[in-house]
């Protein structure tokens, strides 16, 4: 098959290839995926699982890739809940080989099914932004109707998810971002956006519940506006600043297939849209992700036409 390889971590991009890969088999409770469509993340490179497994051996050279749609085509012994033939989408093993490839093969608890009106493109935007958002808010935030969300990095593929989500939830966000950001973060749902370059963050007040994707000044300045009984959430590793009187969290996204279910829902009901700034193919892909230009959303590589 054909894969998108990486081969030295120092090399970064640099070091992507299109190149011929075995095709994967599936492994006990495993499913192969043919791939149509997957997700890229920016810092997938800097990634430990990327370059190593669970037991730390080195497992260069490697297929990037963790956010996936496609079409189930074989089934492990053991694998049920899932049929050979069945559209899915879902995320793929931190320490395995991933998604940029016409095959991968996962654990079939990671897919969800995925309706046949959502467009292959669409169901690899979701995965990890919109469980990272999902996650954040519901399982780690508890956020409650009526509570205010104050939602970094807005305008990105999680930031925008986290504004949607909150907002029919019923809360009150307020997003941030650079100021060109404003007009994508109010079409996605922000009540009102700050810009960091410009505008005073702490005019915002207190607020329920930080969604941090920045850390470092960021957060510390957002700890401080948390109000009592509040939650810091954080994506970008150890919590550095805490709340006063509040929580502080920080987690990795994880697959859940019931989540992945009711984000898909909310899409095909109009409640909830993608995030997608660059489609390329397979083919164009080691071009695409070594752009120098900043992403405006999530990067969508189409394996299959």
């Amino acid at each position: 098959m054909r894969a998108i390889v990486v081969h030295d971590e120092a090399g970064g991009t640099a070091g992507m290839t299109l190149a011929e890969r075995p095709e994967p088999a599936a492994a006990i409770n495993d499913v192969v995926v043919e791939v149509h469509a997957s997700g890229w993340v920016p810092t997938e490179l800097e990634w430990p699982s990327t370059w190593s497994d669970r037991a730390g051996r080195d497992r260069a050279p490697s297929i990037p890739g963790h956010e996936l749609a496609g079409v189930v085509a074989a089934l492990g012994y053991g694998t049920t809940g899932l049929s050979v033939g069945q559209r899915v989408f879902g995320l793929a093993d931190w320490h395995r080989d991933g998604s940029l490839a016409e095959y991968v093969a996962i654990e079939a608890r990671n897919l969800a099914p995925l309706p046949g009106d959502v467009d292959f493109t669409v169901g690899a935007s979701l995965p990890i932004s919109g469980l990272t958002a999902w996650q954040g808010l519901f399982q780690h935030g508890r956020l409650q109707a009526g509570q205010s969300v104050l939602a970094h990095g807005a305008a990105g593929a999680v930031g925008t998810m986290v504004m949607q989500l909150a907002r029919d939830a019923g809360a009150y966000v307020i997003g941030t971002g650079r100021a060109a950001d404003r007009e994508k973060a109010l079409e996605f749902g922000a009540h009102e956006f700050v810009g960091l370059e410009n505008d005073a963050l702490e005019d915002v007040g207190k607020v329920d519940l930080v969604l941090d994707v920045i850390g470092g000044d960021v957060q510390k300045r957002s700890a401080a506006m948390v109000k009592a009984g509040g939650t810091l959430v954080s994506i970008v590793g150890p919590v550095e600043a805490r709340p006063a009187d509040g929580l502080a969290v920080d987690f990795v996204v994880e697959a859940d297939r019931g989540q992945l279910g009711e984000i898909v829902q909310r899409v095909r009901d109009g409640r909830l849209r993608t995030n997608i700034g660059t489609t390329t193919t397979l083919e164009d892909a080691v071009a695409a992700v070594s752009s120098t230009e900043r992403s405006k959303g999530k990067t969508i590589v189409r394996v299959r036409p």
